[in-house]
């Protein structure tokens, strides 16, 4: 038995995340808002919209440091555009499902969490960006719901400045936003091409 008296510490359960416009978070939202009208479920739709690049939990007092870090991987960072495509669905290795809308150019958010991973020097892992609409649906849940979302396509574009960093205790509750963390290379900004005629 361990006599050391040892001090626990509150764990933080941090979140950093790109969000959207207005504009595509305001469609997101319709979009959840069908999928919790047609599961009955409609506490699923209040959800932030947003694409989650990186999670993990510690205690507050390492919250600086990991600032700092974020503070030098966005300075190096240039903005992009992300468009979205089509509506999709995942099972995960516990039988539960999620159904989401697919990012269809991956490559700047991908690059993006690997500048993350690299600054905390941890392992690069298989990253999917993605805009979440519903977690831990049954299949009978997704076969309800999937037919009438995979037919229809989710073009959208938003162009990505910064990130957020959120936070919450790692026991449970809402997110609150420690800050926004924008890139410091807005000189090499990719414009969206939806702002141009065709």
């Amino acid at each position: 038995m361990n006599t050391n008296y040892e001090i626990s510490e509150e764990l933080f359960d941090y979140l950093l995340v790109v969000n959207p416009d207005a504009s595509v978070a305001k469609d997101v939202t319709r979009v959840r808002q069908f999928v919790a009208a047609e599961l009955g479920d409609p506490g699923m739709s209040g959800a932030p919209v947003h694409v989650a690049l990186f999670r993990s939990a510690f205690p507050e007092r390492f919250q600086e440091d990991f600032v700092m870090m974020l503070e030098g991987v966005a300075r190096k960072q240039s903005g992009f555009a992300v468009y979205t495509a089509k509506m999709d669905a995942y099972r995960h290795a516990d039988g539960n499902n999620s159904v989401f809308i697919n990012v269809a150019n991956p490559k700047p958010l991908v690059e993006l969490h690997r500048s993350i991973m690299q600054a905390f020097e941890l392992k690069p892992q298989s990253f999917r960006p993605h805009i979440m609409l519903a977690r831990g649906l049954h299949d009978a849940e997704v076969n309800m719901i999937m037919p009438s979302l995979a037919q229809q396509v989710f073009v959208r574009s938003f162009n990505c400045h910064c990130f957020s960093l959120l936070k919450r205790p790692a026991s449970g509750g809402k997110y609150e936003r420690v800050r926004d963390f924008v890139f410091g290379d807005i000189e090499h900004m990719v414009s969206s091409l939806f702002n141009y005629a065709a």
